[in-house]
């Protein structure tokens, strides 16, 4: 028994390898496929846009993300901006690029609508007042090419596309906040992109989701996300489950962290680890596969010198080429070598994650369900 139970360190290690080589394929092809899509010029369907953006609190990013909203290169969309409080710091900021760019359909909306999600209850307002057909959402701070637009919408001319999501790269403006950027650009991107690989369809990022207010309708609107933290992937899923498709666009958006400590980063990373975990236990207990540096410590331990070294470098290699060359995310590259240790916070992580309910979210406790749905605590 004993014997066998030597080769686990190698078992472990082996599946870990064979991870990274996937997320390395995953990241050279979705690089391809978008260089060769962006080469091209856009195509002619165009739909009117209505842009719903719900925002809470003033951030530094807050003014150049609504900005370059305001200067798509694009013939029609509306953006609803939405607040639940009109004494918010964000408004003067919002009322002022309203003034600075008439040209523009943009409308402050006071939104009142209560819900366990303070975010979908803001949605809901700005869903009635939407004009068009092709409905877009993306967090406060996401901040977008010139031709976002054209290239986010295009997809839905097939019937058979339900939604449109983007990935993202992050900035911050402290060390804690550069680590998890680190480990967003290194581990939750490249876990992305291996997701359409192996037929898993239900997925929507923050960062953009675009998609049909019929579609909408048909899952009961965003009243059917209400009491879900993670509202973008319960939509996402409920689209997909109408029989339509997810397209991962070719266009990456930024996004600024605005976390100043290691206790605001250690909240928000055991956040997405539960909610990962109520909303996909499955894939949630499959993750540490995904912690290559913790199994090439395990091998190198155990005496498996040149398998922990090789998966040490794999790693590296799949962080620096989904970081760097996807995202053009520099720290990404800069600290290949040490990505292994973020493996064993991603670690340390998950193993908090594994129980607990409990998640700090928007300045406040909240209880997780089984199922996902939250109520305060």
């Amino acid at each position: 028994m004993m014997h066998y139970l030597s080769y686990l360190p190698v078992l472990a290690a082996l599946i870990a390898l064979g991870y990274q080589i996937f997320a390395l394929l995953g990241a050279i092809v979705y690089f391809a496929k978008s260089a060769f899509l962006l080469s091209k010029p856009t195509g002619s369907y165009t739909p009117p846009v209505s842009i719903l953006k719900p925002v809470r609190g003033l951030d530094s990013a807050l003014h150049d993300a609504l900005l370059s909203h305001m200067t798509q290169d694009y013939p029609d969309y509306e953006i609803l901006i939405g607040v639940r409080d009109m004494e918010d710091p964000a408004v003067p900021v919002i009322r002022q690029l309203i003034t600075e760019h008439p040209e523009h359909p943009i409308r402050l909306i006071h939104c009142q609508t209560d819900t366990p999600n303070a975010k979908v209850g803001i949605l809901i307002d700005l869903a009635r007042q939407a004009r068009h057909e092709i409905i877009l959402v993306n967090d406060a701070d996401i901040s977008v090419p010139p031709q976002y637009l054209r290239r986010v919408a295009a997809p839905l001319a097939e019937p058979r596309n339900g939604l449109v999501t983007c990935l993202y790269h992050a900035t911050a403006h402290s060390i804690p906040g550069n680590w998890e950027a680190l480990g967003i650009a290194t581990d939750f991107i490249p876990s992305t992109l291996v997701a359409p690989m192996v037929g898993i369809n239900e997925f929507g990022l923050g960062s953009t989701l675009c998609f049909r207010k019929t579609d909408l309708a048909a899952i009961g609107g965003f009243d059917a996300v209400k009491e879900f933290i993670a509202d973008d992937y319960q939509l996402a899923k409920r689209i997909t489950q109408l029989g339509r498709e997810t397209v991962l666009s070719e266009v990456v958006v930024g996004t600024t962290l605005n976390a100043p400590t290691w206790r605001d980063v250690w909240r928000h990373q055991v956040r997405w680890a539960r909610t990962i975990r109520v909303s996909r236990r499955g894939g949630y207990l499959g993750l540490p596969v995904t912690h290559a540096g913790l199994w090439a410590i395990v091998a190198m331990l155990t005496g498996h010198w040149p398998l922990g070294l090789t998966l040490w470098l794999a790693r590296a290699t799949m962080g620096a080429t989904a970081g760097f060359v996807v995202l053009r995310h520099w720290p990404a590259l800069l600290a290949a070598p040490l990505l292994p240790l973020w493996d064993l916070w991603a670690f340390t992580i998950w193993l908090t994650g594994l129980a607990g309910r409990t998640v700090h979210w928007r300045n406040k406790q909240m209880t997780l369900n089984r199922d996902g749905r939250i109520s305060e605590s």
